[in-house]
């Protein structure tokens, strides 16, 4: 009696009642919880896939190029038809380019394998990055940064980074600063494309370095670092012919967005194979230049990870992303939406 007292003031009922009432037991009710809760909140085909991707490509371009024009058209103007003309011969002989365009500093891969050869000792590596003040001074800058500082004390030298944020993330600093001479910014109008796409490299090379394991962590920042070497040319070709063009010409043409997208990564994977990087670099770098298909190489998909959660939490921090695409392109990378907010806290320290 009492039993029953309980059971009608708790709303309790056992497993015939349950079955009766609902047509369901408890046991079968929270298989159903649990299956829906791990359903994907976006059901993704490979065409949406491709949509969201082009469409997240153009809101980026439009970031980079900040155009008075407020609409675009499928119609390239004569500046636009210059430069993709110039990225075609690119294409045909990127150590035109590489030579004249975009020259890889040669200091990047000499003290990048120094650095990873363990044998070396620690005063003969100092003694050999003081030997470059310059390289000293963009070093110190990005340790004491808001995205890498870890005490409260400036770091002041090259041993005292050493010590305070170890040899592997010093190896990324002094990449990262020997990487940055390759733009060299001078037309006004193009001087935030710069600034971004640079944040932009910086940041897919952070992710990269964050998202691999811990043995290919060096490898997926150097390629998330150089993944954009490709657009960084086209964007001197621009500025070049930016000084012929008739006044008022920008580059605002959908045909024109599509070219950067699709054309700068396969010119990334030529101006690797030039530079002589390892061939690793040149084989993701082709992979990614077919943008509309996600990466199955483990490498390649670190990358195109990076690349998307990178473009994302740029445009969400000018506020150009709806958040109906921010949905979808986060379940194409695997990612919790709670997961996006830790990572765009520390994209905008960049």
């Amino acid at each position: 009696m009492v039993t029953g007292f309980f059971k009608k003031l708790f709303n309790i009922r056992d497993r015939n009642e349950q079955v009766k009432f609902t047509g369901k037991t408890s046991v079968e009710k929270r298989q159903q919880i649990k299956q829906q809760s791990t359903q994907p909140a976006v059901e993704i085909t490979p065409k949406l896939a491709a949509e969201s991707q082009l469409d997240l490509s153009a809101l980026f371009y439009s970031l980079l190029f900040a155009s008075q024009q407020s609409t675009t058209t499928g119609i390239a103007n004569n500046l636009e038809r210059s430069v993709m003309q110039k990225i075609e011969q690119a294409l045909s002989s990127p150590e035109s380019i590489a030579e004249n365009v975009l020259k890889l500093p040669s200091k990047i891969l000499e003290l990048d394998k120094k650095l990873a050869d363990d044998s070396i000792e620690t005063q003969e590596l100092i003694k050999l990055i003081e030997q470059d003040p310059l390289l000293c001074v963009e070093v110190l800058k990005l340790c004491n940064s808001p995205a890498f500082k870890r005490a409260d004390t400036d770091v002041s030298s090259i041993q005292q980074a050493l010590v305070q944020v170890g040899r592997q993330q010093l190896r990324q600093f002094i990449t990262t600063c020997l990487a940055r001479e390759l733009i060299d910014i001078k037309a006004i109008y193009f001087r935030r494309f710069g600034a971004e796409i640079w944040r932009h490299s910086m940041q897919v090379a952070f992710l990269a370095s964050e998202l691999a394991r811990s043995e290919q962590r060096d490898r997926a920042f150097l390629l998330g670092l150089l993944h954009d070497v490709g657009k960084i040319a086209i964007f001197k070709l621009l500025v070049d012919a930016f000084y012929q063009a008739e006044p008022g010409e920008q580059p605002s043409s959908s045909l024109f967005k599509q070219v950067m997208t699709t054309k700068s990564l396969t010119l990334s994977a030529l101006l690797a194979r030039y530079w002589q990087l390892p061939e690793h670099f040149e084989a993701s770098l082709t992979l990614l230049a077919n943008s509309n298909i996600k990466p199955v190489d483990e490498m390649a998909l670190l990358i195109w990870k990076a690349n998307i959660i990178s473009e994302c939490s740029m445009l969400q921090q000018v506020d150009k992303l709806p958040q109906a695409a921010l949905a979808l392109l986060l379940a194409q990378v695997d990612l919790s939406e709670e997961e996006f907010i830790v990572l765009h806290q520390k994209l905008m320290q960049f």
